[in-house]
């Protein structure tokens, strides 16, 4: 199973802050680093000093690490125009030498679009479907020839789809929990599907799900991988994963219910339940971004126990 690294920068974060956390997850050899893409915290929090831009992040993490992967999860497609975000995704893959990985979803959050004057449309998931095939067909279309599209919310004409991305495949990530239009948006795009926060039950029937409309489009269901997304609380005694838990404002009953918290062998064995159920990378949400420590706990007591599958 791979560990990977997932923030929550809206929650008040400098590029600096998260600068420390990326190399110190790729100092301790993380699968990837992750953030959310988010204009406004949640929440009691202030979210000084500010929000920081998804995409503007992960370009300057290009350039000031060297190993570990970078990604969404997920970009908001409210927030950018699908061939504007097929430029920014390519060039940023370009700077990090083919490390990218663009997670995409709908957007959600009505509250940060007023703050910032960004429109919400009422028919996202359309549009989220017009977006994965913009973007994946820009990348697509060999150098040279022409795209050309025409949707009911984005039409290009005659683009040159330039530039590429380093990798030939960016990895694609469509998550959620939908019963029927998700599981068929990531069976047609996805190279990976990920559900957010979900039980163990709940984590194995979505993957069901993903698997059987993966095969009904003519798709082995394995060449997608399935991962989790999750809030981790770790500490070596009650008292430390007590504290950890009350600097990000949660309970630790509810963060053992909910996430992955207790002792390291206790979030051990709760990886195991999800691994069992077809799980293969997990995206350990860290709130407290400040607690490097919290880091190097997992990475010497929790991931050395977890088999790691191969990463894309």
């Amino acid at each position: 199973m791979d560990l990977r690294v997932f923030t929550e920068p809206q929650q008040g974060a400098t590029y600096e802050t998260l600068l420390r956390v990326a190399r110190a997850a790729e100092d301790l050899d993380y699968g990837a680093f992750f953030r959310s893409d988010h204009y406004l915290h949640m929440g009691s929090v202030d979210g000084l000093p500010g929000p920081t831009d998804a995409w503007i992040t992960l370009a300057g993490l290009a350039r000031e690490t060297t190993r570990i992967r970078l990604g969404t999860l997920m970009t908001a497609g409210t927030f950018r125009l699908p061939g504007v975000l097929a430029i920014q995704v390519a060039q940023v893959d370009q700077m990090s030498g083919g490390r990218v990985e663009l997670g995409l979803g709908s957007g959600w959050y009505e509250d940060e679009h007023k703050a910032y004057g960004i429109p919400f449309p009422k028919e996202k998931f359309g549009r989220l479907e017009e977006q994965l095939a913009v973007v994946t067909g820009l990348w697509d279309t060999p150098v040279g020839e022409r795209f050309d599209f025409g949707g009911k919310f984005y039409q290009l004409q005659d683009s040159p789809a330039l530039p590429k991305p380093a990798q030939a495949k960016v990895p694609l990530l469509v998550g959620g929990h939908g019963a029927k239009r998700t599981p068929a948006l990531a069976a047609q795009y996805a190279d990976e599907f990920n559900i957010p926060f979900a039980s163990v039950a709940d984590t194995d029937t979505q993957f069901k799900r993903v698997r059987e409309a993966a095969e009904q489009r003519g798709r082995k269901a394995d060449d997608l991988v399935y991962s989790n997304a999750l809030v981790v609380c770790v500490g070596k005694t009650d008292a430390e994963v007590k504290r950890r838990a009350g600097v990000i404002g949660r309970d630790v009953d509810e963060l053992k219910a909910n996430g992955l918290a207790g002792s390291p062998a206790e979030v051990v064995e709760k990886l195991g339940r999800y691994q069992a159920v077809g799980s293969q990378r997990v995206y350990l949400q860290l709130l407290d971004l400040e607690d490097l420590d919290h880091l190097e706990l997992i990475a010497s007591d929790v991931m050395p126990h977890v088999a790691r599958t191969a990463g894309r």
